[in-house]
């Protein structure tokens, strides 16, 4: 999931921990995972790096962090799906770095990737961990020409295959509409777009990705037009500014800063979606997230300041939490993030929630209750972090 608009992060949803953490192997204590936050400087961006104490959820910065982006104005970060590597996303130089996760946490960067097109603004992994998508402002125009903030022009999706090793191969291009700033893929082979194009209410674009190539495919319902002229989706709200979907693949939700609301749909056999509710939210909602469990959804307000939280309806629409409607985070909250632990299935623990803070330049930790939802703030929260963090993940760490 991403945001974009006030920050232009971008949100990813956490990955379930495939194994439990026995505390056999380890002392009374250890590190359950890690949060990184890319945060923006005018020279060069900065990835400040934490770990995850088990038993209580606060954070301690890594010994190196925060380590050098690689490029200008990260906009946002995705975790690959086996949790080993990182892909950072650059702005103004239109790039990605990719990153090794070591067994400490600690981050390396092993190669920088050129986007195919200018400005990117938001990625996704498919679950698979088989291509990387981003989503950029701009792409190249006929004859070399180059749309730029002085000549706007439509927008597009580069597509990196991602090799055994977590690096990436050679990308191609799928050219999309205006605007396009958050995609989210899901385990059936669906890739969803939205965008911010003030001409029209259809910004979200759905498609069937290729599994051997990644290419895309519109949905019936969507027409992507050639050019600088508007192409169409299915209604998205005002102004949408982030997209998640669910682990079956069954259901899709977008934030809508503009009528400071989040929208549910469900997804059809042939990946259309059909909407199926909306929920008010706290002003100017961003980044979303799920649970471990997939019985809460998390939205945070950028200008409320919040988190606000939701559960599922019989159809999967969002329904307001009665326990965690509205919970402070700090100001400016751009992307949340979850972590936890399955123990067999059901019950969980050790699970927590995050959210990066871009005008307070800190990270908001709670502690989520399974049972209902509610989030209590960790005691040491906030965590300090570089000047303007854009958007966060989680990352678990490798069996014990």
């Amino acid at each position: 999931m991403t945001f974009n608009s006030m920050g232009r992060g971008a949100i990813a949803s956490m990955l379930s921990l495939a194994m439990g953490l026995g505390l056999t192997a380890c002392s009374g204590t250890y590190t359950v995972g890690y949060v990184y936050a890319t945060a923006a400087k005018n020279t060069a961006g900065l990835v400040d790096g934490f770990k995850i104490d088990y038993q209580s959820g606060d954070l301690t910065p890594l010994a190196d962090s925060p380590v050098s982006s690689g490029g200008k104005n990260p906009v946002t970060l995705v975790a690959a799906p086996n949790q080993k590597a990182l892909y950072v996303v650059h702005r103004d130089d239109s790039n990605v770095v990719f990153f090794a996760i070591g067994t400490d946490g600690k981050i390396y960067p092993q190669n920088t990737y050129n986007v195919t097109g200018s400005f990117p603004t938001a990625a996704a992994v498919d679950p698979a961990g088989k291509f990387l998508y981003v989503t950029f402002t701009y792409q190249n125009g006929p004859n070399g020409q180059l749309y730029t903030p002085a000549n706007p022009g439509p927008g597009g999706v580069a597509i990196f295959p991602i090799n055994t090793d977590n690096s990436l191969g050679t990308p191609s291009t799928f050219n999309l509409g205006r605007s396009p700033v958050g995609i989210t893929v899901t385990k059936n082979n669906f890739v969803y777009v939205i965008a911010q194009d003030s001409a029209t209410a259809a910004n979200l674009f759905g498609f069937s990705a290729n599994s051997s190539n990644g290419q895309l495919t519109p949905l019936p319902g969507v027409t992507i037009n050639p050019g600088n002229v508007v192409s169409t989706g299915y209604p998205s709200g005002v102004t949408p500014s982030a997209i998640i979907t669910d682990s079956s693949g069954s259901h899709l939700y977008l934030s809508d800063q503009g009528g400071n609301q989040v929208i549910g749909y469900s997804i059809a056999s042939n990946g259309v979606p059909s909407q199926i509710g909306s929920a008010q939210t706290d002003a100017s909602p961003a980044g979303l997230t799920i649970d471990v469990t997939g019985s809460y959804l998390y939205v945070v307000s950028f200008t409320g300041g919040s988190i606000n939280g939701f559960t599922f309806g019989s159809n999967g629409q969002p329904v307001p939490s009665k326990v965690a409607g509205s919970v402070q985070a700090g100001t400016g909250p751009t992307c949340v993030s979850t972590i936890g632990v399955p123990n067999n299935a059901s019950p969980t623990h050790a699970i927590y929630l995050y959210t990066s803070n871009q005008l307070s330049n800190t990270v908001t930790g709670t502690q989520l209750n399974p049972k209902d939802g509610s989030l209590i703030q960790i005691q040491n929260t906030p965590y300090s972090a570089s000047t303007l963090p854009t958007c966060l993940v989680t990352v678990r760490s490798f069996p014990h």
